[in-house]
C-alpha cells in the first residue's frame, strides 16, 4: 500500500483483520522504503552499520529463501514513495495482488524531490497499474487524486472504493467521536459501513479521528477480497488500536490531556488532527467530572511540515487558518511553522495566544507553564522536528514514555 497519508494506520487495520485466518506479515516499525520493505520480505531486522551483523543476516536470508516452511501467506507491505523511481524498484521484486491507496491531499509530502504533484501521483499510482486479472485495487474515494486513479485502471482489475463520499463501493456512514470516561478509557470512534446493500457497525475502542475510520474502511476491503464477510471483520477489528504517535490519548500533567500524534505531519494529516481537536466534547473533561460552564481549553503545538517543496509556505497557511477557528492557545515548532502562527494571526487570533519556538524543548517549558487543568492538547509535527519531546515532558507517567511514545 502506499499514499501520504494514513499507511501505517490502514497497514495495522489490515493486519489485524488478517491475521487470525492467515499467516501474516507486515512491516515493523519504519520499513517501508527500498531497504526496510526487503527485510520485512525475509523477517529480518536492519543491522546497522555492523558487518557482522549483516553477515547474519545474509545466511538468514538464505535459510528463509531455501528452507522455510512458515512463510507467511501474506504480506502486508507499506511501500514509502519518496523519489523518483522507488516505487518502480519494489515492484522490480514485489508481485501485488491487492493494492491500497490511502490518501495524497492537496500538498503531498515527498514533493520536494519531484517536479510536479502530478509526477508523484504517477509514481504512487504504479501500485495499482502494475496488478494483473484479477487482482484488486483499494482507492480512497474521497481524495480525489486517488480516485481518478482508478479511471486508467484495466476492466481485469476489480476496485473498491471506500469513504464518506456518496459515490463511495464501502460507504463510512454515522461517524462519531464518543467519550464517556477518558480516565477508564472509555472513548473511542463508532460508525458504520455499507457495502452492496449490507450493514454492520463498527466500533474502534481508544481511537481517535475520522482517519481511523478510513483507515478500518480500507482493511474491511481487503478482508472482502480474501473472502472473510463483514461481521467477522467488525469482531476482528475490536482490539486494533492506534501506533505511538499516532492520534494516542495519553493523560498529561495538571489532569490535562494529550493528543500525540507527533509521528509526522502533512497538511491533509494535520487538518484531520485539529478536526480531532475540534470535536472533543470538552465539558466531559471537567477536573471533578461534572460538566462546566467555563469549558476546557484546546491547545495545539504543531511543528515544521516538511518535504512539501514549493507547497511549504501555503500548506503551514492551510493548516494556520484552520488552527485559529479550532485552539484557544497556538504553540508553533520552526522556522516554517512559523508560517502557521502567521496565518492564524491574519485570521484574527490574538498575539497573546500564539507562541513561537524553535526547538521542542523551548516550547516544552512554555507549555508546562501556562496548562491548565482539563485542557486538551494536540502535538503535531513532521518526524524530524522530535515533538514527541514535548510530550515527554507533558506527560503524567514519563516513565511510561519507552511504551507510549514514538522511538
Amino acid at each position: 500500500m502506499t499514499g501520504s497519508v494514513g499507511k501505517t494506520s490502514a497497514k495495522e487495520a489490515i493486519y489485524q483483520v488478517l491475521k487470525k485466518q492467515f499467516r501474516v506479515r507486515r512491516n515493523m516499525k519504519n520499513y517501508n522504503n527500498e531497504l526496510g520493505v526487503p527485510l520485512t520480505i525475509l523477517g529480518l531486522e536492519t543491522a546497522g552499520s555492523s558487518l557482522i551483523a549483516w553477515l547474519k543476516n545474509f545466511f538468514k536470508a538464505g535459510a528463509v529463501i531455501f528452507w522455510e516452511k512458515n512463510y507467511p501467506e501474506i504480506l502486508v507491505l507499506e511501500m514509502a514513495v519518496d523519489r523518483p523511481g522507488d516505487m518502480k524498484y519494489l515492484l522490480d521484486f514485489i508481485p501485488v495482488k491487492v493494492g491500497v491507496i490511502t490518501a495524497i491531499g492537496q500538498f503531498p509530502v515527498h514533493i520536494e524531490f519531484f517536479p510536479e504533484k502530478g509526477k508523484l501521483i504517477e509514481e504512487k499510482a504504479l501500485l495499482v497499474k502494475s496488478l494483473v486479472k484479477n487482482s484488486l485495487a483499494v482507492l480512497n474515494y474521497d481524495d480525489l487524486s486517488v480516485r481518478m486513479i482508478g479511471d486508467d485502471l484495466p476492466e481485469e482489475v476489480s476496485i473498491i472504493n471506500y469513504g464518506m463520499g456518496q459515490g463511495a463501493d464501502l460507504k463510512i456512514m454515522n461517524y462519531e467521536l464518543v467519550i464517556r470516561d477518558l480516565k477508564s478509557g472509555d472513548f473511542g470512534v463508532n460508525f458504520k459501513l455499507e457495502y452492496q446493500g449490507s450493514f454492520v457497525p463498527v466500533r474502534l475502542n481508544k481511537v481517535l479521528g475520522k482517519q481511523q475510520a478510513y483507515a478500518v474502511a480500507a482493511a474491511v476491503a481487503v478482508g472482502l477480497n480474501f473472502g472473510l464477510n463483514l461481521v467477522k471483520i467488525s469482531a476482528a477489528l475490536i482490539k486494533y488500536r492506534s501506533l505511538p504517535g499516532r492520534t494516542k490519548l495519553i493523560k498529561g500533567i495538571k489532569n490535562s490531556w494529550i493528543i500525540d500524534d507527533s509521528y509526522n505531519s502533512s497538511p491533509v494529516a494535520a487538518l484531520a488532527a485539529l478536526e480531532i481537536l475540534e470535536e472533543f466534547s470538552l465539558g466531559s473533561l471537567a477536573p471533578n467530572g461534572s460538566e462546566t460552564s467555563n469549558p476546557n481549553r484546546r491547545i495545539a503545538v504543531l511543528g515544521d511540515m516538511l518535504e512539501l517543496g514549493e507547497s511549504t509556505e501555503a500548506g503551514h497557511r492551510q493548516v494556520g487558518q484552520q488552527a485559529a477557528s479550532v485552539v484557544d492557545l497556538l504553540f508553533t515548532v520552526g522556522p516554517r511553522a512559523r508560517f502557521i502562527a502567521d496565518e492564524a494571526a491574519q485570521q484574527g487570533m490574538t498575539q497573546r495566544k500564539i507562541f513561537k519556538f524553535s526547538r521542542p524543548e523551548e516550547a516544552a517549558l512554555a507549555l508546562q507553564e501556562r496548562l491548565l487543568p482539563g485542557d486538551v492538547i494536540l502535538v503535531k509535527g513532521s518526524r524530524a522536528i522530535h515533538l514527541e519531546k514535548i510530550v515527554k515532558e507533558i506527560m503524567a507517567e514519563p516513565q511510561k514514555a519507552d511504551k507510549l511514545l514514538v522511538k
